[in-house]
């Protein structure tokens, strides 16, 4: 159906007295694909929770093929052909990919599943978006990339008008990635219209026709893709423009060895890694995802054990500590997934804000927390990351934007004053401004003495930030540049398996 799938008009809404959304008025045609940007707390997530039925507006309308849609929950949103495919996909690893397709209307009759139906129409949406895969299987058994495919069929499968992404490609690999966008070129062809939200600038501009950019809850420009450059953009979006993308910093390594690795090796992950990180270093780790350096920032946290090798902090052996004693001796790690390992949800971002360093405050003789010192503290370091809220003590963090609960990891292990700080994929998911801002506070960490390791998939960001750079492949370090020495295609060539060198990289 042509005609103009759906309209926005004047939506506003607040949260705790601050406005999120200002008068928001857009339109959006069938087959077209939007491209919605902006920074962290631009308003992104609240405008489409309001068209998913998951929020409702303080004020203005919306319409359907002209029709006025007031959705009530979720429900309301599928029946009127919108498909919400979410960051931290809806699926459910136990089951079947043909029970997650259908797990809330499974073909049946007097209460008895009809799995023969079921399994062959799964069959016919796996591949419709390209999945050569046996709907019996496991959903657990996918790769991000396929479970994500997995979704869109889901979405196929309600017969959806419109489907909305928040950040696709974000665990995704490069060839993953490539054949998303194909599927979603196909899915344009068949009039079927796209929302898509990412903070991967060039993937915007390679997906959309049109974009529309967000800030501070207004909308301030909205047209063909081809009137907006990735700068334009950038300066759109964050109010201002970025004279770098990274701050300016003067390294000050000390000859200090706060980290010391030496031939650790954890069968099947990591094999005979040994390198040493020094007070006031940023030091890099590069590599394809499965090249083991998440596994070994688990080891040298203590969440997985040390096969061989030995490892100090500070000089201290610590090869056998577990992770509460390396915390106390001031290690601290923001892990890849901070929804799910870095984070109380529920609590609110002071609860959050304390949960590390509450036993620094505590008496030493009975263990009681000294509220009024831990809350000074907590006010202080909220306000050196600049987290923004209006009411830190009841805001749970799950109402944040995705930068600032990242600041509010970060802060976290700041209040521990760590000497030692892992950070895997810190700026993941978030924009161009908060990383910014992230990239700022690793550096005046570095600037006052600690040692920190970052991990991560983007060269560029390893290269903007880091002292020296340790490419892994196999779960073995391949290779070692210092700061003269940085190139993106040595990066890359040492990170891809050797087999695969003279195909992949010219």
């Amino acid at each position: 159906m042509a005609g103009t799938l759906l309209k926005l008009d004047n939506i506003g809404k607040s949260f705790f007295g601050v406005q999120v959304l200002i008068g928001v008025s857009l339109q959006l045609e069938a087959g077209i694909t939007l491209g919605l940007v902006g920074e962290n707390g631009a308003g992104k997530s609240t405008l489409m929770n309001i068209l998913g039925g998951n929020l409702t507006a303080d004020s203005g309308r919306m319409f359907i093929y002209d029709q006025l849609y007031l959705p009530n929950g979720p429900r309301d949103s599928e029946t009127a052909g919108i498909a919400f495919i979410h960051q931290e996909l809806n699926l459910f690893p136990n089951l079947s990919i043909a029970e997650n397709l259908f797990l809330t209307r499974f073909p049946s009759s007097m209460g008895l599943i009809h799995r023969r139906d079921m399994f062959a129409r799964s069959r016919q949406l796996l591949e419709q978006v390209g999945l050569e895969l046996s709907p019996k299987w496991r959903l657990g058994s996918l790769s991000a990339g396929e479970r994500q495919l997995v979704e869109i069929a889901k979405a196929l499968s309600l017969d959806a008008k419109l489907i909305i992404l928040d950040e696709p490609t974000t665990s995704l690999t490069s060839r993953e990635s490539d054949k998303l966008f194909a599927l979603l070129d196909s899915l344009k062809t068949r009039g079927i219209s796209m929302i898509y939200i990412s903070h991967a600038l060039r993937d915007v501009r390679r997906v959309c026709d049109e974009v529309a950019v967000l800030r501070d809850g207004s909308l301030i420009g909205h047209g063909p893709i081809g009137e907006f450059s990735e700068s334009r953009l950038v300066s759109m979006m964050v109010g201002r423009e970025l004279d770098s993308q990274f701050p300016k910093r003067t390294p000050s390594i000390c000859e200090e060895s706060r980290l010391e690795a030496k031939h650790l090796s954890l069968r099947g992950t990591i094999y005979d890694v040994t390198f040493d990180l020094r007070a006031g270093e940023v030091l890099g780790i590069a590599g394809l995802m499965g090249s083991g350096r998440t596994e070994l920032a688990r080891i040298l946290f203590g969440l997985d054990p040390v096969q061989s090798g030995s490892l100090k902090l500070s000089g201290h052996d610590i090869t056998a500590l577990p992770t509460r004693h390396r915390i106390a001796r001031g290690m601290a790690m923001l892990t890849e997934s901070r929804r799910e390992d870095g984070l109380c949800m529920l609590a609110s971002i002071d609860e959050n804000l304390g949960l590390v360093a509450a036993p620094k405050f505590a008496t030493k003789r009975l263990g009681i927390v000294r509220n009024k010192a831990l809350s000074a503290a907590i006010q202080s370091v909220r306000e050196a990351v600049q987290i923004t809220s209006s009411a830190p003590g009841k805001q749970s963090v799950q109402t944040l934007s995705g930068g600032n609960q990242q600041k509010v990891v970060l802060a976290k292990w700041l209040l521990n004053s760590p000497k030692v700080l892992i950070l895997d994929e810190p700026t993941r998911g978030i924009d161009v401004g908060a990383k910014f801002e992230v990239y700022r506070l690793i550096a005046e960490l570095s600037k006052s003495g600690a040692a920190i390791l970052v991990i991560s998939s983007e060269i560029e960001e390893l290269i903007g930030i880091c002292d020296r750079i340790l490419v892994m492949n196999q779960g073995e370090i391949r290779d070692e540049l210092t700061c003269a020495e940085f190139d993106r295609e040595r990066i890359l060539r040492s990170a891809l398996r050797a087999e695969t060198v003279q195909g992949s990289v010219s």
